[in-house]
């Protein structure tokens, strides 16, 4: 389909009396201009996947280290700084992926958007990880150690106080534990959606 504009000027004429004007028209005929819109194609089952695992990672850390902050409370102990660090940390994933929900009802995520984004997230959950490595895993005093010699060397059996006790450090002992594998996994797959951006921005 052929595009028609009109373009209208004017034409005018100088005499001794005044100046005169007469109104003439041009046409023309051609096609109309072309816009290119660049569009992306982001895998949709890989997408889906990396935003459950953020999200199950996020509110796990978040979780547990409320927990945490909880027992300290109770027990009139300091709270270490990385508890609110991966609080808050957890909490600015959650807010990411609901603008990513939000680009993507308005059809505007870009790889570009999501690149710079992972990153950022990367650097401050690889810093919540490299923590807790240390806590659970570090050579003096570690939690891990603890728990081996402490918690999971015993098996008291019983409706007893001491095995109430040693339930509770026993949950404490898993819940590092948990903390530890979503903050690896959270690194882990900050790293594989900048990889999944920059395809689909190759790809499209």
């Amino acid at each position: 389909m052929v595009a028609k504009s009109t373009v209208t000027g004017l034409t005018g004429t100088t005499g001794w009396t005044g100046t005169s004007f007469t109104r003439s028209s041009m046409t023309y005929d051609g096609p109309p201009p072309s816009t290119h819109v660049r569009t992306y194609n982001w895998p949709p089952w890989q997408l889906n996947f990396w935003i459950f695992v953020i999200l199950l990672a996020s509110t796990s850390i978040i979780g547990v280290f409320a927990t945490f902050i909880q027992i300290q409370t109770q027990l009139e102990l300091g709270i270490p700084w990385y508890f609110p660090y991966f609080i808050t940390v957890g909490s600015l994933s959650i807010i990411f992926i609901l603008g990513i929900f939000w680009l993507i009802a308005q059809r505007r995520l870009l790889p570009a958007i999501v690149m710079v984004g992972g990153f950022m997230f990367f650097i401050l959950w690889i810093v919540g990880l490299v923590v807790v490595a240390i806590q659970l895993f570090g050579p003096d005093g570690s939690i891990q150690s603890v728990c081996d010699v402490q918690v999971f060397g015993r098996n008291p059996k019983g409706t007893s106080m001491a095995t109430m006790a040693w339930l509770q450090q026993r949950n404490i002992c898993q819940s590092w534990q948990l903390v530890f594998a979503m903050a690896l996994t959270g690194t882990v797959f900050f790293i594989w959606v900048m990889i999944m951006a920059y395809q689909v921005f190759v790809n499209s």
